[in-house]
């Protein structure tokens, strides 16, 4: 098959990517306005998809309804380097408090303490949830909306009347259709970017990773090509997790509240007063390089029921961390669990890599809005935070208008050429294989942009090397050759991982100081200067090709940027 068919569609919204942001921001819109017809592109399928796929057993961000939204936000900015959009942190933190509600209105089993009281804490703003069916909730919820969802869908582009979007295109992975979607407003909700940076495990093992493998940056690099401005692509995350099972070390250090120990036994977390999410992960890198690694979760003080607790909560999750203890014969009771830094991806829900939106969620190109890990600017907002950034962005769609129709000769100029350069590895096959071009792209990272094996640290001479090697990379991607839909599928993503390793090696020179130890740690720069970095580096993509960096300052959207 080379060429496709073409299905157009119509709609009021349209939601690109089918997560956690993504399906509550069309069941929202439903909710707002029955009778507006919503369209989800999703590329897998919309039950178990996205960074929920496996289930989850906590909801990280949340707060009584009693507790004051600014001690949420003052958190998140001391444990974020002292710099966040606060505005986009207090819009999520007010909605927090009704989250859990809703869900249970879903069908989502949330413990109570006794006689039906208050939420089980797993921490101060972390509550526990039965939650392996999560995702599957969310898409009956959005199925039973009257939503339109599109499996299978790789989204390739947006389409743009002047600068504001008007739709976007993809292609049926499944049933060989291109899909043109026009819509006066635009969600994008595809989540970050895993798979820049080589897997901590290789071979056949090699989509063992943390963050969802099939997450490849598709958003971001749709907004990069439109020319959107993005915002703190720098602050890469870097999760301390289990070795080998790639298993969130929260779940213990919260939930079961185990020692975090070196191979000496020495609890080196011990007598600091703040331990930042990035901290725990230098002082472990720390301890690794004075000789007195591998280091550990020592779960040997933990009673049988607490084992017990900790293996139901790793199965509502991470089902693979606890089918490889049993088939070892590991006791989990007795056992020293050994954990290392993963490798970097981009996220705005961890982090703050993503679009610059304002309070509303609108990007910087009109009738463009984005949610949930692909929204920058408001980092620690885990699966709460994106289904309420969800809501808000669905609330401002729904309040935008079509101004005038759009050029249709220059939109369909459009599709045609999104149509060429979407198929072009199909129909026009070159010798270079999607596999092949992904492993250049991440020795690339690995070696010069401060990957695991360089201790996460960078330098504007190995900088300057990755970003001319990367240049020569991406004319390597105009040999891209497959064979079928499910290898356009691949091509698409080592194409998008490349157009956003690109923008993150420019975000990482730019910066010159260390902000944020381990996600964006310059060994050339070694210190925090608030006094000449207490800004937001962002970037654009410019018409000739070359990626414009600017900092944007102030206290309020107006002083950031001009929204439209």
């Amino acid at each position: 098959m080379s060429q496709l068919p073409v299905r157009r569609l119509q709609a009021d919204l349209l939601v690109v990517g089918g997560g956690t942001a993504g399906c509550m921001a069309a069941v929202w819109a439903k909710r707002q306005a029955p009778a507006c017809r919503v369209v989800v592109l999703e590329k897998a399928q919309v039950d178990r998809s996205g960074c929920l796929a496996a289930g989850v057993n906590a909801l990280n961000a949340y707060r009584r309804p009693e507790d004051d939204p600014a001690q949420l936000v003052e958190w998140v900015r001391q444990d974020n380097g002292g710099l966040v959009r606060e505005d986009l942190v207090e819009s999520i933190a007010r909605r927090l408090p009704a989250v859990p509600p809703l869900l249970e209105e879903w069908g989502l089993s949330i413990p109570r303490g006794k006689k039906g009281g208050d939420y089980v804490f797993r921490g101060p703003r972390s509550i526990v949830i039965r939650g392996e069916g999560l995702k599957p909730l969310l898409a009956a919820e959005t199925r039973r909306a009257g939503v339109e969802v599109l499996n299978r869908v790789v989204a390739t582009g947006y389409l743009r009347d002047g600068e504001r979007v008007v739709g976007a295109c993809g292609f049926g992975v499944r049933e060989g259709v291109f899909y043109v979607v026009e819509a006066p407003a635009v969600i994008c909700a595809t989540g970050g970017a895993a798979g820049l940076y080589p897997p901590p495990c290789g071979g056949a093992a090699h989509h063992r990773t943390w963050y969802s493998p099939f997450n490849c940056g598709t958003g971001y690099a749709m907004g990069i090509r439109a020319g959107a401005e993005m915002t703190s692509f720098e602050m890469r995350f870097v999760p301390l997790r289990v070795k080998d099972v790639q298993a969130p070390t929260g779940t213990v250090a919260q939930g079961a509240r185990v020692r975090q120990v070196n191979a000496l036994g020495v609890e080196y977390l011990r007598g600091d007063d703040r331990i930042t999410t990035a901290d725990r992960l230098e002082r472990t890198l720390r301890e690794q390089q004075a000789g007195h690694g591998p280091c550990y979760l020592d779960l040997g003080r933990l009673v049988p029921e607490e084992v017990r607790r900790l293996c139901e909560a790793y199965l509502a999750m991470c089902p693979s961390a606890v089918l490889y203890w049993a088939d070892r014969g590991i006791d989990p009771q007795a056992a020293r669990l050994e954990i290392a830094g993963a490798e970097p991806c981009l996220t705005g829900g961890h982090a703050q890599a993503g679009y610059w939106v304002d309070v509303d969620r609108r990007t910087t190109l009109p009738g463009l809005l984005a949610a949930g890990d692909v929204a920058g600017g408001a980092p620690k907002k885990y699966v709460t935070g994106c289904l309420a950034e969800g809501q808000i962005a669905a609330e401002t769609a729904l309040s935008l208008r079509p101004e005038g129709r759009p050029d249709r000769s220059e939109l369909e100029h459009q599709v045609e050429q999104e149509y060429r350069r979407a198929l072009r590895p199909l129909v026009e096959p070159g010798p270079v294989t999607p596999r092949a071009l992904e492993g250049r792209l991440q020795k690339i990272m690995e070696e010069y942009a401060g990957g695991a094996s360089r201790g996460y640290r960078v330098c504007e001479s190995e900088l300057r090397v990755a970003a001319e090697l990367l240049r020569e990379a991406r004319q390597l991607a105009g040999d891209l050759g497959v064979a079928d839909l499910h290898g356009l599928m691949a091509a698409h993503e080592v194409l998008d991982r490349l157009e956003v390793a690109a923008v993150l090696v420019e975000h990482l020179r730019y910066r010159t100081e260390t902000r944020w130890p381990i996600y964006q740690s310059r060994a050339d720069f070694p210190e925090r200067d608030d006094r000449r970095w207490q800004c937001f580096v962002n970037s654009r993509r410019e018409v000739e090709g070359t990626v414009a960096l600017l900092e944007r300052r102030g206290t309020s959207p107006g002083g950031w940027a001009p929204w439209h």
